[in-house]
């Protein structure tokens, strides 16, 4: 996310994003993954997102090929109204109501669930206030105008505060 609250350019650019990541960020994130089971994405970035990770896996000498193998190998839910079926590795399409497929997917036993977006999808989520906790990347860039992800005024209750050699500052919250 960009210092003035966007989670991409207007149309969806990602090029303002710190990528030069030190050790440090990539434990924290590492860490982060490995306390998942599940991943949340919306249609619109599943396509980049599965595409993205799975063009890794063509490529052992990668230095992401282990987390790209974890981003495929964790069962994935695209949500979805307009696609039909999927071939994506581990991916099932959940078509109903967004407030209860999540609750169905919340009692479920265990690991937590992580949610990579896309920016509408992520806005619906936090609107029904159906995320536990925010881990927002603060880039060291303002943008201007981009997507945002919240739509309207949000409480939030801060949980921890990371900063990191590249720059990128994660605020972790809860929503009120």
């Amino acid at each position: 996310m960009s210092i003035d609250g966007y989670v991409g350019g207007p149309n969806g650019e990602l090029d303002f994003m710190t990528w030069n990541w030190g050790d440090d960020i990539k434990k924290y994130v590492n860490d982060l993954t490995d306390s998942i089971d599940t991943i949340l994405l919306g249609r619109k970035m599943a396509g980049g997102f599965v595409a993205h990770w799975s063009g890794i896996l063509n490529n052992p000498a990668d230095e992401s090929y282990a987390f790209a193998r974890k981003m495929m190998d964790t069962p994935k839910v695209v949500f979805t109204k307009t696609l039909e079926q999927t071939d994506w590795m581990n991916t099932v399409l959940a078509k109903g109501d967004i407030t209860e497929e999540i609750n169905n997917l919340k009692a479920q036993s265990g690991k937590d669930i992580i949610v990579y977006g896309g920016a509408s999808f992520d806005a619906a989520l936090i609107k029904a206030g159906l995320i536990d906790e925010l881990h927002l990347f603060i880039n060291p860039t303002a943008i201007g105008k981009g997507l945002p992800i919240f739509l309207e005024r949000t409480g939030l209750e801060l949980i921890d505060a990371k900063t990191f050699e590249c720059g990128i500052v994660v605020l972790v919250y809860s929503l009120l």
